[in-house]
């Protein structure tokens, strides 16, 4: 079996009725698509214009409650990946026009445009202080004093409640938070969703508690995209990854590798001749090119790189393109399959970000701070919830608790404590780093008067 593009670059969108996936309309009649907004174009509006994606101005790239204005936060993160992934899309969509692998009725750019919504919304799950957000998340609901509260779920549900996920929280955001609440969320295109999928398969994957794509609650609707696509299915609820899901990750690890080591010569963690040192070996040519400030310079270098390493991903996602579509891709990524020079520079800014930033006293301690100050805000919900709906009853202080939630997905008593818990990560999990700490704050009652 092998995949094929014009299943891979479908354009039918998906909605929920009475709990069953249909399609919204037939692909060529898609709400107002033109040669001028494409339904990759309406992806890319219905991605840009969510609550979700502007809580990304106050949420953690590298630098958690950073206060240098130049630092990055996920959305100017976001934003530089999607530019980055849609300028390899569309170099790719070019080789393949001129191959003959392109159908028919798409041009080079619908590649870019879908690998540009992927990127721009693949970090929309993003909990509050980043990766040590997704660990404080975990570890509150992994922590043996906090079984008794999940002690009646089913084992998908338990290690979907125990592994928040940031990937899987993307998707759900996508599919069934964001826009159309419950009923197909943004009703992104089959392939934008298929794109976004890094880790095609849920928390029952042997890999599935440390990364994965897809709860419990989103399954269904993967499925029913996975059949549109035509992606190969590699065991229950496991699917081969889409081809375009490869430029996504590698438009990610590029800008992360590169642009965030930016951040740390700004708040003089690292120096600009360190920078410089790490571009070497893809700059080398441009050596002599004089800026009128070194800073200047490292940005220049900098765009030097990224725009070399793009035309090498292209390139490489080009040669193992059969691989891609039957199934048979052995690589870890395309990166590590790129020439020498790329690989060689993206691992030495990983180092450098390893031993230079990521273990500085400023980020650790606000990384510690991360576990209490989530783990107050589960410390209160969670109970309350299951008070609710296990007990049958709830006391004062609980009742004020769940009243916290109103005005986002209220807990209903005839929820499951599956879903319950969800809605709890659905909102702890979509504050941004300030309302997170200001909550924290209030509820341990230091500050209540003011």
């Amino acid at each position: 079996m092998q995949m094929n593009w014009k299943n891979l670059l479908s354009t039918q969108r998906f909605r929920t009725k009475n709990g069953e996936i249909i399609p919204t309309v037939t692909p060529s009649t898609q709400e107002g698509a033109d040669a001028l907004r494409t339904d990759f174009h309406i992806d890319y509006d219905r991605v840009v214009f969510s609550g979700a994606f502007r809580r990304l101005g106050r949420k953690t790239q590298v630098h958690p409650l950073a206060e240098h204005d130049l630092t990055h936060n996920r959305l100017t993160h976001s934003v530089e990946v999607a530019s980055v992934g849609r300028s390899i899309g569309n170099r790719v969509g070019v080789m393949l026009q001129a191959g003959g692998f392109l159908p028919e009725n798409n041009t080079p750019s619908d590649i870019g445009a879908v690998v540009q919504v992927a990127c721009l919304a693949h970090d929309l799950g993003n909990p509050p202080f980043g990766h040590t957000g997704e660990d404080a998340l975990r570890d509150w609901f992994r922590n043996p004093q906090n079984q008794p509260f999940l002690q009646t779920l089913n084992e998908a549900e338990r290690n979907d409640i125990q592994t928040y996920e940031g990937n899987a929280h993307s998707l759900r955001i996508t599919a069934s938070l964001e826009m159309y609440p419950d009923a197909g969320g943004m009703r992104l295109t089959s392939a934008a969703i298929g794109a976004l999928l890094k880790y095609p398969w849920t928390t029952q994957h042997p890999n599935g508690r440390k990364k994965f794509n897809i709860y419990q609650t989103e399954l269904p609707f993967i499925r029913r995209v996975a059949d549109e696509l035509g992606l190969i299915e590699s065991g229950t609820d496991c699917w081969i990854r889409h081809p375009l899901s490869y430029l996504m990750e590698a438009a990610d690890d590029i800008c992360y590798a590169l642009l965030d080591l930016e951040d740390a010569v700004e708040l003089d963690l690292l120096s600009d001749a360190e920078i410089e040192s790490v571009l070497s070996e893809l700059t080398f040519e441009e050596s002599t090119w004089h800026a009128q400030s070194s800073r200047q310079r490292c940005a220049m270098l900098r765009g030097i790189a990224i725009g070399k390493a793009i035309e090498d991903v292209a390139q490489t996602f080009m040669m193992h393109q059969s691989d891609l579509l039957n199934g048979n891709f052995k690589g870890k990524d395309l990166l590590a399959l790129c020439s020498p020079q790329v690989q060689n520079t993206l691992e030495k800014a990983k180092e450098l970000a390893r031993t230079r930033i990521f273990r500085h006293r400023t980020k650790l301690m606000t990384e510690i701070a991360t576990f209490p100050c989530l783990g107050s805000i589960l410390d209160l919900l969670v109970p309350a919830a299951y008070a609710m709906i296990a007990q049958k009853q709830v006391d004062v202080r609980q009742s004020l608790a769940l009243e916290l939630l109103k005005n986002h997905d209220p807990i209903q008593e005839t929820d499951s404590l599956y879903r319950a818990y969800m809605k709890i990560l659905d909102f702890v999990g979509g504050m941004t780093d300030n309302a997170a700490a200001k909550m924290a704050q209030d509820l341990s009652g230091v500050g209540i008067l003011r």
